[in-house]
Parts: C-alpha cells; sequence; structure tokens
C-alpha cells in the first residue's frame, strides 16, 4: 500500500514538473500567447467553460493561438517534455470534467482561431476551429448561404463537427462532419497537414467521427448550400398530453417518405424543485412555409403555448447564454415506438421524481428523429466512421441532461441518472427497440460511443493513429474525452 501511494504521489510531481517545464517552454516560444493562473486573459477562458466540472481544473498555463503555426510549435514543444499533458477547447460546450480542459496542464483555447473565408465561388466556406456556429451564420445569412452546423449558435465548430455533428439540416445534406471537405490539422509531431479527399483520405475519415484521437483540427472547410429563411414552431404541452406527443413525433419519424426540411427535438422537462414535467417542442422547417404539414399532427395536440415564426439561421441560433452549472450528458438510440416512449417517461418518472438535491435539479431529455436519409449522404463524401447506415432504418436519439447549481451534489447526480439509462436500455433491448449507436457528443463518460461504431470502424481508427501519431500522442497526452484503447 505505501509503495502504491508513493508512486502516484511521485507520478503526481512528474506530471506538475512536466507542466512547470512545458509552461516555461511554451512562453519562451510564444511570449504573450501563453496566460497562467492570475492573469486576466487565464480567467476569461476558465470562465467561459458551459459547466462547472470543466471551469474547475486548473491548467498550468493556456495557450491563445493566433494562428495554425502556433498550435503547431505548441504540440512540438509539449511532446518533448515528459509528463506534459494537454486539452483542446473550443467554445467549451463538452460537460465532463477533463473533456476541454485540464488540471496541470496546457490547455489550448482555440477560441481566437475564429475567421471566416468564403471561396470565391462562394461553395465552400474555411472556419477556423475556435469559432462558433452563431459566428458563422451570421456571416453567411448576407449571402442567402448556409452550413450544416449546430443548432445552438453558441456551440463551436471545433467541438461539434468531429463528433459528427446533427444539424437543422442534417436529414437533407448529412452530419456536419459529412459536409467538411477539408481538415487542417497538426498531428502529434507537430505537422501541419490537410486531409479530404485525395490527401491523407484515411485522416480525413476517421476525423469524421474520430473527435480528438488524431490531431487538433485548426480549421474546417465546409460546403455551403442556398438558404433563406426557416419556419420556426415552438410548443408546450402539458405533461398529461404526452401520449398524444410521443405519437405524433413518431409518426413523423416513421414516414415512408421522410420529408427532409424538417428538424424535430421533442424535450420532457422535470424541476425537481416544483416537481413538475413539461414538454417542448422545438419544430423547424428548413423552408419560409407557415404551418408546414409535417407538424400539423403536432400540432393539433392541446398546448399550453404555441408560437410561429419566419426567422433567419442565424436568429434563431441567437440563444441566450446557459449560466455556469453543474452538468452532466448520456445518450442513447431507439427504433421508433410510440408505446416505447411512454415507457421511457414512466421510468425516468419513476427514478428521478424523488431526487431533489440542495439547490435543486432540471433534467431534461430531448428526443431528436435520426432518419435513414439523413445517414444516406455519408457515402457521397467519401464515408464517415460513426458506424450507421440506411439500412438501420429510421431512429431517433435520446440525450438525457441534468444542470444543478451544488458541486457537492455532483457525485449523487451521477449515481441517479445512470439508473433510468440503464433501465430505458435494459427494456429497449428486450423488446428488440435499442440499436447500437450512441451518438458521442452526447454520450456520458462511461458510455462506449467509439465502440458502438462498431468492431470493423474501430479497427479503422486504431490503424489510422497508429499510422499519424505512432507515439500515441492523442491517446496518452490528450487524456480527456473518448479514447480508442
Amino acid at each position: 500500500m505505501k509503495s502504491t501511494l508513493a508512486f502516484l504521489s511521485y507520478t503526481a510531481a512528474a506530471r506538475a514538473t512536466g507542466a512547470n517545464i512545458c509552461c516555461a517552454q511554451l512562453q519562451d516560444a510564444l511570449d504573450t500567447k501563453i496566460t497562467l493562473p492570475g492573469q486576466s486573459t487565464y480567467n476569461t477562458t476558465e470562465n467561459s467553460y458551459w459547466s462547472l466540472q470543466e471551469a474547475n481544473l486548473q491548467p498550468g498555463c493556456i495557450l491563445r493561438p493566433s494562428s495554425p503555426q502556433d498550435v503547431a510549435k505548441a504540440v512540438s514543444i509539449i511532446v518533448g517534455v515528459d509528463g506534459c499533458t494537454f486539452a483542446i477547447k473550443g467554445q467549451g460546450h463538452a460537460p465532463a470534467a477533463g473533456f476541454a480542459n485540464i488540471d496541470g496542464g496546457v490547455t489550448f483555447d482555440m477560441t481566437s482561431l475564429d475567421s471566416t473565408v468564403l471561396s470565391h465561388d462562394k461553395s465552400v466556406l474555411s472556419v477556423g476551429a475556435g469559432a462558433s456556429w452563431l459566428q458563422v451564420y451570421e456571416y453567411l445569412d448576407p449571402y442567402n448561404l448556409a452550413v450544416a452546423g449546430g443548432r445552438n449558435g453558441l456551440v463551436g465548430v471545433g467541438g461539434l463537427t468531429p463528433g459528427g455533428g446533427i444539424s437543422h439540416f442534417s436529414p437533407r445534406v448529412g452530419w456536419a462532419c459529412d459536409n467538411v471537405v477539408n481538415f487542417e490539422v497538426v498531428l502529434g509531431d507537430g505537422t501541419l497537414t490537410n486531409a479530404n479527399q485525395t490527401s491523407n483520405s484515411d485522416l480525413y475519415r476517421a476525423l469524421k467521427g474520430g473527435v480528438n484521437n488524431f490531431g487538433v483540427v485548426t480549421r474546417f472547410d465546409l460546403a455551403t448550400f442556398p438558404q433563406g429563411n426557416l419556419s420556426v414552431t415552438k410548443l408546450a404541452h402539458d405533461i398529461s398530453q404526452r401520449k398524444a406527443v410521443f405519437q405524433a413525433f413518431t409518426d413523423i419519424v416513421v414516414a415512408p417518405k421522410f420529408d427532409v426540411d424538417t428538424s424535430l427535438v421533442t424535450v420532457l422537462l422535470y424541476n425537481s424543485t416544483s416537481k413538475a414535467w413539461v414538454i417542448s417542442n422545438s419544430a423547424v422547417y428548413t423552408q419560409p412555409v407557415v404551418n408546414p404539414p409535417v407538424f400539423a399532427e403536432l400540432a393539433a395536440v392541446p398546448s399550453v403555448s404555441n408560437s410561429s415564426e419566419i426567422t433567419s439561421l442565424a436568429a434563431y441560433a441567437k440563444e441566450a447564454a446557459t449560466p455556469p452549472l453543474n452538468w452532466l450528458f448520456a445518450t442513447a438510440t431507439f427504433k421508433p415506438s410510440a408505446k416505447f416512449m411512454l415507457d421511457i417517461f414512466d421510468i425516468l418518472n419513476g427514478t428521478l421524481y424523488s431526487f431533489n438535491p440542495e439547490g435543486g435539479i432540471v433534467w431534461s431529455i430531448a428526443l431528436e428523429p435520426l432518419p435513414a436519409v439523413l445517414v444516406s449522404h455519408a457515402a457521397k463524401t467519401g464515408g464517415n466512421v460513426l458506424g450507421v447506415s440506411p439500412e438501420d432504418g429510421n431512429s431517433y436519439v435520446m440525450l438525457l441532461s441534468a444542470l444543478w447549481p451544488n458541486s457537492a451534489s455532483n457525485p449523487a447526480v451521477d449515481q441517479i441518472s445512470r439508473e433510468p439509462v440503464a433501465k430505458i436500455e435494459s427494456q429497449a433491448r428486450a423488446k428488440g427497440l435499442l440499436q447500437k449507436f450512441q451518438y458521442i457528443n452526447y454520450a456520458a463518460p462511461y458510455q462506449k460511443p467509439l465502440a458502438s461504431y462498431g468492431a470493423k470502424n474501430l479497427e479503422f481508427l486504431k490503424g489510422v493513429s497508429k499510422r499519424y501519431d505512432p507515439e500515441g500522442v492523442f491517446q496518452t497526452r490528450v487524456p480527456g474525452g473518448f479514447k480508442l484503447a
């Protein structure tokens, strides 16, 4: 026991020493682009995370690069220092501690790399990895153009895209990652390179779903398409209307010909303080059509509020920032069944209703269509590694999330959050409704989304890692996120 404690103490000290040496060398090479604890720029980055779990980590220093070359130089320095680890942060949406920040190592705050440049023929938008989707949409709106990107404009391009990326436009054009025509990326040896269908095509495919396992993406070149205003309907229903809402949701998902202009998120919200459930629906139609027929059944369900508007993508994506709170995510994917959605609610209500930690907690269970037509687009752009195909049929994704203010409740919240997910998956499996796919951008740290891509894709990812990162920099020096081992 004493030897184990001594070893742990030694390795912690080694990491601290490595970080100090690393930060000193980075400061020598990159000067004011490196900030240290207590400095205002360091504090700005620390205060920008969406979750308290991430904000509470304390890196030894923070890099705010102003060019891809800065990133390349930093990686080259870091890999030369034993014990130096790093994390990569975009807009800081990932809730789990360590996914975009690090204790004692180096955090790359990519938000200064946020340029947006439209190609001469307007077919490709080059976006710095630190940009938010709102920056992208505000840039493109005057051109009547869009790209497949995040639905919340405050989410980052660099975080969402390598995990797949569900967009309002995904049924029409595929995952966000399927619309990347080129990645500019810094590899584990500090090399700055590009990956696309004709150059490093295996890396190109791996980056479409493989998250932070291969390099630091510094720029995304995204395919654009014509886009004007959207039709947006927001509905709220009393929980007593859940059967009708779930049936309307399911009828949209299972339609013989899924309407590719449809973007729907149905959310079960529960507040432990008021002990009240409510159902909200964000029903977006990507054409300027008032009361689109695809949502007629849903709109006919008696509601407590109902608003519609025709608006621009940028205006709709400009959501209010969430105050810093503790967060968690977990996910699963199911074949459509209105009856099983009722089972999901019963499980959630049975496990969450009586849990009321100090300060309260809000649970949000989002249900989002994953139609076969959405995943069919991947084959047109070199494929991805997500492991879903049209043969899987129409599905829907569940995102269970929670927000709460009291950090002392974190272990209890984590424990209780696992219970409904496990029960829901168990029942779905028994009924033949559980799909293997776990959407990595929604996954909990204890889940295995990379394995859910299938054995063949996982082996492919491991092979690409060995070819482009033979020293395993992004498996060992970037400990956050989902690793290939």
